[in-house]
């Protein structure tokens, strides 16, 4: 078993046990799935001592934030009940917050998951129906916990079968920004709100591309944008279909791009090529943005 890691240098978004944003360079979020069924990584990491080693090598190759989910939400993923969502993320919360001192979100849909991961130590909630359950605003606000807010049209089973906008940049950014108000009317801080576009959430591959390119509208909101786009189908499919454990170097290609459209905060599997493509994206943009 690997010893006790202390937090790396890189700023973080949300320091331990309080929700606010503060962000300086652009943060990586490592993905820790306990689920025996998502896309790329499945059954891996549902012993809590093995997602304990994951987490910690995520870590290592310079994560921010730890990004722990019990609920497969890929395309066509079967539900969850409640218990064992539970059954599954929240002996690993545990574990992680006596043993890795950066900041933990919890991936889930439901407050009552939430609050019991928030107990446990978690300091964000990573809520990709973005605040669908009624009571998920107020365990937030209460815990003065971080909040990221995502975008998806429809349900998983269901999201990928005919998404339609007309207008998908547009109609995400409203979204959003009408999500952010409710949010905040339930007492959360604006500085602990980060917003996602929901990349692959009910989006065709022209509608993810058409959202990362118009993340800046999205920033212009004013919040903190997470992007989401490690290893998904539409990185696959431009590349050449390979699977998802050879899409690192694809999914750094996009978290670039997002880079430069304003996004701070990148969820994925791959950390340490992804965190090595921002940190030299970033020491360019910062020369440019001198220069011009």
């Amino acid at each position: 078993m690997a010893a006790p890691i202390a937090a790396l240098p890189a700023p973080n978004p949300w320091a331990h046990r309080t929700g606010k944003l503060e962000l300086g360079s652009p943060i990586v979020m490592g993905i820790l799935n306990t689920t025996p069924d998502s896309f790329s990584d499945g059954g891996r990491f549902i012993d809590p001592e093995r997602a304990l080693d994951r987490a910690l090598e995520l870590v290592s190759e310079g994560a921010g934030i730890i990004d722990v989910g019990g609920e497969s939400t890929r395309p066509g993923a079967d539900f969850v009940n409640e218990q064992e969502e539970l059954d599954r993320v929240v002996p690993v919360v545990r574990l992680l917050r006596s043993r890795v001192h950066l900041p933990i979100s919890i991936d889930t849909r439901r407050s009552s998951v939430a609050r019991a991961c928030i107990d446990e130590g978690a300091d964000i909630v990573n809520d990709v129906s973005a605040l669908s359950d009624p009571l998920m605003a107020t365990v937030v606000a209460e815990a003065d916990a971080g909040l990221v807010l995502m975008h998806m049209q429809g349900e998983p089973r269901s999201m990928q079968v005919n998404p339609i906008y007309g207008d998908v940049v547009r109609e995400v950014v409203h979204a959003l920004d009408r999500k952010r108000d409710l949010a905040m009317e339930a007492g959360i801080g604006r500085e602990n709100i980060a917003l996602d576009p929901g990349i692959g959430f009910g989006k065709t591959a022209e509608h993810n591309l058409a959202l990362i390119a118009g993340l800046d509208t999205l920033v212009e909101i004013g919040q903190p944008v997470l992007l989401g786009a490690s290893r998904k189908g539409f990185l696959g499919k431009l590349i050449g279909g390979v699977p998802p454990e050879e899409r690192a170097t694809a999914t750094a290609a996009a978290c670039v791009a997002g880079l430069m459209k304003g996004a701070r905060i990148f969820r994925v599997h791959d950390v340490r090529v992804v965190r090595e493509a921002l940190q030299v994206a970033e020491a360019i943009h910062s020369i440019s943005r001198v220069s011009s």
